[in-house]
């Protein structure tokens, strides 16, 4: 997971860190505008093949960049596999956790819920489309280039077999939790704006992930949207320095809106 020197870059410091849980990995970021509240809230979620190596730190700098338009930021971590309890179902528990502790911070911190989107990049991705699909208050949700058909991610082998050791097995041997984890098999309610945005140029995750979600979804009818951003790779889209990132960008703040 490497893109120049982006991942070298120092991170902007968040305002305040909380526990969302008792795990040392049960933790979040939390950035605040210096405008003034209430604030729209984006829940965001940091790629890295859901793996413990990679961390939320690298996320620190698009939740910088949509504080700076006016949206508070909540950067979550979460248990990853090689931390205990992390894979599934520990990693996607921890989402939810999080996601539950929005409405914990709302009050003192100026958070309107009524307008909330959950985010995720890469791996992020798919857990942002796991947690809309399992909690219908989860109206908004992007994915960033996202993991979103996790039988295809197996066959095309994604990171070394990331998604094998995510959920413990391949399809034959552990079905029910392809089933259970992977959005592409998961129905999201039709009031849910889902939309998926990728890199023309990715060849981390290819595009065609995204792409053919978005048909296999508007043909059960939810509400989905594809953009596909010509030139740009895996990290463009989480690089407030790339030409990607104002497209980014602009789509949060449009979605916020809806």
């Amino acid at each position: 997971m490497s893109s120049g020197n982006f991942f070298n870059l120092q991170v902007p410091p968040c305002d305040h860190r909380f526990a969302y849980g008792s795990d040392p990995n049960q933790f979040g970021d939390l950035r605040l505008p210096r405008s003034a509240p209430p604030y729209p809230v984006v829940m965001n979620l940091h790629g890295g093949f859901w793996r413990a190596k990679y961390d939320l730190a690298h996320a620190g700098h698009m939740c910088a960049a949509l504080t700076s338009r006016g949206i508070a930021m909540w950067n979550v971590e979460y248990r990853r596999v090689g931390n205990p309890g992390g894979g599934w179902p520990g990693t996607f528990d921890d989402i939810r956790s999080a996601y539950r502790f929005l409405p914990q911070m709302a009050g003192n911190y100026g958070l309107d819920l009524n307008r909330a989107l959950v985010m995720g990049h890469s791996a992020g991705g798919h857990l942002a489309l796991c947690l809309a699909a399992q909690d219908s208050s989860v109206r908004r949700v992007i994915s960033l280039a996202g993991v979103v058909d996790l039988q295809k991610a197996d066959e095309l082998h994604l990171s070394d077999g990331a998604v094998v050791e995510f959920l413990g097995g391949t399809p034959s041997e552990v079905p029910q939790c392809y089933h259970d984890a992977d959005p592409a098999q998961l129905a999201l309610g039709k009031t849910t704006f889902q939309w998926l945005i990728h890199g023309a140029k990715d060849d981390v995750v290819p595009c065609s992930f995204s792409r053919n979600y978005v048909e296999m979804k508007k043909s059960k009818g939810e509400s989905v949207t594809y953009v596909e951003i010509p030139g740009a790779n895996h990290f463009d889209l989480i690089d407030p320095r790339s030409p990607a990132w104002k497209i980014v960008e602009d789509r949060v703040i449009e979605l916020l809106a809806k």
